[in-house]
C-alpha cells in the first residue's frame, strides 16, 4: 500500500491521542484552520484550495466537477490503478496512453486530447514505476493542452523527490488557469488512516469540487493532525525522515540491481521491477516468505521501501528467487 515505515511524528501523535475526548463532536466542515494554514504555508489563496479524503478522493471530486456531462479523461497506462475507476465513477470515459520507457509519454498524451477531452491526469512521480517528469517537458506539455482542458497532476509522492529538476507545480499553478495539483498527508506525513489531502486548483474548479465533496470533509483528528504536520518543527522532522528513506531507496535499488533484477530508478517511496512474465512468480515467492508486494501481472512488481531490517529481508528473499523460482520460470 506504499505506507511509510515511520509512525506519525511525536507531536502529531500526541495531538491525535489528546483529541479522543472530542470524538462525539462533528469536525469543522469548512476545515477553516487547515485551509488557512495551507494557504499561509503554500502562498496560495484559500479560494484555490480544496481539502478532502486523501488525494484519490479529491481526484474523484475534481473529475466529477470537470466532467459532469461525461467526455473523456486522458491518463497514462501504467499508472495509479484507481484512475480508470475514478474516471468511470464520474461518468467519463478513460483514454489510456502507454508509457514510454516507464515514463509518461507526454507527446502521445497531448496527441490523445480531442474535442471530447475534459481532463488529463498526470502522476508525478508515477505510481507504480517511480519515474518523474522534468520541468521543461512538463512546461512544453502544458503549453500544448487547450485552456478548456484541465490538467490534474497527482503529486502524492512529492516529498520523496530528490531530483532538483522535478518542479513544484503548486508554485506555478496560479499562472495556469487549467492546472490542478493534488497532494496528500497519507504518505510522507504518515497519516494514511486519517485520510487527509488537498488540491490547488483555479478558483472556479475549486468551488465546484467543494460542492461535489461537501459531505466528505476530513475528520476532526485528521484536520488537527494535518495542521500540526505543517508546523515548521514537524516539517523539519519530516524532511529528515524523507532524506533517510531516500537513502534506503537508493541502497535497496542498488542491492536488487546487483542481483540482476531489472530496477527502474525511482523518486517515490517504492521501487519498480520490470519482471514481465516473472512478476506473479516473484510476488508468490515473497508472499510465502511473509512479504507483500504489489504485482502487475505480465509487467512488473512494486516494492515499498521499508526500514533497514525490512529491506534486508526483502533482498534476502529476492536473492532466493533469483536462484530458485526465476530459474524454474525461465526454463
Amino acid at each position: 500500500m506504499n505506507e511509510t515505515p515511520y509512525p506519525p511524528l511525536p507531536s502529531v501523535r500526541r495531538l491525535v491521542m489528546g483529541g479522543a475526548s472530542r470524538l462525539h463532536r462533528y469536525p469543522d466542515h469548512a476545515a477553516a484552520e487547515l485551509l488557512a494554514t495551507l494557504a499561509a504555508r503554500l502562498g496560495v489563496p484559500a479560494a484555490q484550495l480544496v481539502v478532502g479524503p486523501g488525494s484519490a478522493g479529491l481526484c474523484q471530486h475534481l473529475i466529477q466537477a470537470i466532467a459532469p456531462q461525461g467526455g473523456t479523461v486522458v491518463h497514462a497506462a501504467l499508472s495509479f490503478e484507481a484512475y480508470p475507476l475514478i474516471i468511470a465513477n464520474a461518468g467519463a470515459r478513460p483514454v489510456p496512453v502507454p508509457l514510454a520507457d516507464h515514463r509518461h509519454d507526454l507527446t502521445a498524451m497531448a496527441d490523445a486530447v480531442t474535442a471530447d477531452t475534459r481532463c488529463v491526469l498526470v502522476c508525478n512521480p508515477n505510481n507504480p514505476t517511480g519515474t518523474v517528469l522534468h520541468r521543461a517537458e512538463i512546461e512544453r506539455f502544458l503549453d500544448r493542452i487547450p485552456p478548456e482542458v484541465v490538467v490534474i497532476v497527482d503529486e502524492a509522492y512529492r516529498e520523496f523527490v530528490t531530483d532538483p529538476d522535478v518542479p513544484d507545480l503548486v508554485a506555478v499553478a496560479g499562472d495556469r488557469g487549467n492546472l490542478c495539483v493534488l497532494r496528500t498527508f497519507s504518505k510522507a506525513y504518515g497519516l494514511a488512516a486519517l485520510r487527509v489531502g488537498y488540491a490547488v486548483a483555479p478558483p472556479g474548479i475549486a468551488a465546484a469540487a467543494r460542492l461535489r465533496g461537501a459531505v466528505f470533509f476530513p475528520s476532526g483528528p485528521g484536520q488537527a493532525a494535518a495542521v500540526a504536520s505543517l508546523d515548521p518543527v514537524a516539517e523539519a522532522e519530516l524532511l529528515t525522515r524523507c532524506a533517510e528513506l531516500a537513502r534506503h531507496r537508493r541502497q535497496l535499488s542498488d542491492q536488487l540491481a546487483a542481483l540482476g533484477l531489472p530496477v527502474v530508478p525511482s523518486q517515490a517511496n517504492f521501487v519498480w521491477l520490470t519482471l514481465g512474465t516473472d512478476a506473479e512468480a516473484f510476488t508468490a515467492h515473497c508472499r510465502r516468505a511473509g512479504i507483500l508486494v504489489r504485482s502487475h501481472p505480465g509487467q512488473g512488481v512494486r516494492i515499498t521501501v521499508g526500514d533497514a531490517a525490512a529491506n534486508r529481508r526483502l533482498v534476502e528473499v529476492a536473492a532466493e528467487f533469483v536462484v530458485t523460482d526465476r530459474t524454474a520460470v525461465a526454463s
